[in-house]
């Protein structure tokens, strides 16, 4: 199986390269169209800023590429982020791959504990929350209330295209799907067995 990832301007990319090899696979990062098209699998990843992300690949054109990719595609983080319609970080038109939009956790307050105080949500939501409502294949042999690991500032809405959700101050998307497109908000590959079961089940779409 030819696996790629898809190189733009973002980190968080070993991490995706160990979590494949332990699944017994090798990838290709790269932002060559033609690899990219070949691949049976397409993987794109992330850890950085939408804007200068969206400007990498546009000015690559492989914002068109990514849109019109056949193969089962999997953006991680920030990739689910860039898939998404528009993102409130620096203002950043995306993909449209999914019609929801990408909105910054602050001035939520979490619930108060009986006869205790409010507190504000801490930014980035870091940490490890369960998953629920989960659908799909992405999801098999997954159980409701499995933990993920989650790090990030920005969250999807909820919308029908939602194959998961979970809860920081509010239920967001924890994964989307649309056609052959899929996107996770959590990093699966730093997520112990149960990322390693959502990549394998990803490979085997």
């Amino acid at each position: 199986m030819k696996i790629a990832l898809v190189k733009y301007n973002a980190g968080n990319v070993q991490s995706v390269l160990f979590a494949l090899r332990r699944l017994g696979h090798t990838a290709d990062w790269t932002d060559d169209p033609a690899t990219l098209r070949r691949a049976d699998r397409v993987i794109f990843p992330g850890v950085g800023e939408a804007s200068s992300a969206m400007h990498y690949l546009k000015a690559r054109g492989l914002d068109e590429l990514i849109r019109s990719l056949q193969q089962p595609v999997l953006g991680i983080c920030l990739g689910l982020q860039l898939f998404c319609r528009h993102s409130e970080e620096n203002d950043t038109p995306c993909l449209r791959i999914f019609e929801c939009d990408v909105r910054r956790f602050g001035g939520l307050d979490m619930p108060a504990e009986p006869g205790g105080s409010r507190a504000v949500l801490k930014v980035p939501h870091m940490g490890w929350n369960k998953l629920r409502q989960l659908r799909g294949p992405l999801f098999s042999g997954v159980a409701e209330e499995s933990y993920v690991y989650f790090v990030h500032s920005y969250y999807a809405e909820m919308q029908p295209g939602a194959i998961a959700q979970t809860e920081y101050g509010e239920t967001f998307s924890a994964a989307l799907q649309r056609d052959n497109f899929f996107a996770v908000q959590f990093h699966p590959e730093k997520s112990g067995p149960v990322g390693q079961q959502i990549l394998k089940n990803f490979l085997n779409i």
